[in-house]
């Protein structure tokens, strides 16, 4: 923190008034002879103290801990964070539950369990590329997951592509300052994107006529539509925040128009 020029000023005439005895600390009769110094010096101060005050008492009013690096946050930032985290606790979810739909997924990589899959993507020290998806990322490892001749897990290349397409419209962060600026463009096209996915997982198929991974059941004994709400939650998710980082920083995105049937992935992050 820098402290007030004054406090540096007055620290200089004490120093020096202790080197000549016969003088009663000329450099404070100076200072407060001058009413103007005094009454800035003593707002400066001031500031500072209730800085300190302020910082301390919402440290301990909060359920939220306060950091120094939470001075450097607007409201924004503090939103995408909470997204961002969200946003990961869904795919999580997502991952665990196409496992579940899907058993035979796991077993095509011996040795293999959902935990060690979990921890790859989302554990503390995730990893950002995968040799057995031939280092494909984002939108090019999802699209392994609808290859007629892939032989790999499709479970995990799919979950694999999506957690770093959005992670991408977040610009690889799960921390923000005030300095960082999100794109409301990206965060709305991975939104389009989740929706051409949730269209392909239930449309696209092998030339089996079945679609390449179980997610929503319906039929005469049963109703899950649990999938269709996950995705639900992530669009919602990626669209609100878009729209509110357009609204506070006066930049618009370009909506668009299209049919799922035809449509193509939008490349994020580019």
């Amino acid at each position: 923190m820098r402290l007030p020029a004054c406090w540096f000023q007055q620290v200089h005439h004490i120093h020096t008034s202790h080197r000549h005895r016969n003088k009663t600390l000329p450099g404070l009769k100076s200072f407060f002879s001058s009413p103007a110094a005094a009454h800035t010096c003593f707002l400066s101060v001031a500031a500072y103290a209730l800085t300190f005050v302020l910082f301390f008492s919402l440290a301990g009013c909060s359920s939220r801990p306060l950091r120094f690096s939470s001075l450097l946050k607007t409201t924004i930032d503090m939103v995408a964070e909470d997204n961002a985290n969200t946003m990961n606790v869904l795919m999580e979810e997502l991952l665990l539950k196409l496992y579940r739909r899907n058993p035979s997924e796991l077993s095509k990589v011996p040795d293999t369990t959902i935990e060690m899959r979990r921890a790859a993507l989302f554990g503390e020290n995730p990893q950002e590329a995968f040799a057995e998806l031939d280092h494909k990322r984002s939108i090019d490892a999802m699209l392994l997951s609808f290859e007629e001749h892939y032989t790999g897990d499709r479970v995990f290349a799919l979950v694999a592509g999506l957690r770093d397409m959005i992670w991408s419209s977040y610009k690889k962060k799960n921390q923000f300052y005030f300095y960082d600026m999100l794109e409301p463009q990206q965060l709305y096209d991975s939104a389009r994107n989740i929706e051409i996915l949730i269209w392909r997982l239930n449309h696209r198929l092998n030339k089996n006529g079945c679609v390449f991974l179980l997610t929503n059941e319906i039929s005469s004994t049963e109703t899950n539509l649990s999938f269709e709400r996950l995705f639900g939650k992530m669009i919602v998710l990626q669209d609100q925040l878009a729209t509110t980082i357009a609204d506070r920083t006066n930049r618009t995105f370009v909506t668009v128009s299209y049919r799922l049937a035809s449509a193509a992935f939008i490349p994020i992050g580019m």
